[in-house]
């Protein structure tokens, strides 16, 4: 129940989000809103790729790619998480993952780009990348299971 109520939080959160910042505030037009210059601006960037535009290409192959290998991972930490002897931050942090992953497919689906728009710098350095909550929630997910997530050797004394 942590995982599906983590992953429905980050989830909302990021869409919401997007649908405020993006569309409400219309940074589509805008471009660039100093919030809090310099440390948050709020700066729109449509991203076809992984982190930092990696990978990226204006082909419908490699949107569908990065949709399928979203999902496929999702999927597996799901399955994951599901064994027995998981403790409960393991599973809120594949909550918190697979919340953002979905966020981030949903862009891809509707819009055929992650919508990004979260940009921070500090002290004289000027970020160029933006990013969303979603990508924040996979970084902090994958963190989460790599500090969390029991071992399953472990049990049985293979471990190590």
């Amino acid at each position: 129940m942590r995982l599906y109520l983590a992953a429905l939080a980050i989830f909302l959160a990021d869409q919401i989000s997007k649908v405020a910042v993006v569309f409400g505030m219309n940074l589509i037009e805008r471009g660039e809103i100093a919030v809090w210059p310099p440390f948050l601006t709020f700066r729109m960037a449509w991203n076809r790729g992984v982190n930092f535009g990696l990978f990226a290409g204006d082909s419908d192959v490699t949107r569908w790619i990065l949709i399928a290998v979203a999902l496929a991972i999702s999927g597996w930490v799901w399955i994951w998480m599901r064994k027995p002897g998981q403790p409960p931050m393991a599973q809120i942090s594949a909550g918190v993952l697979i919340g953002g992953a979905l966020g981030n497919v949903v862009d891809r689906v509707l819009y055929g780009a992650v919508a990004d728009f979260l940009n921070m710098s500090c002290c004289g350095f000027d970020n160029p990348y933006a990013f969303n909550v979603a990508d924040i929630a996979i970084f902090a997910g994958a963190a989460g299971l790599v500090l969390f997530a029991a071992d399953p050797k472990a049990k049985d004394g293979k471990s190590g």
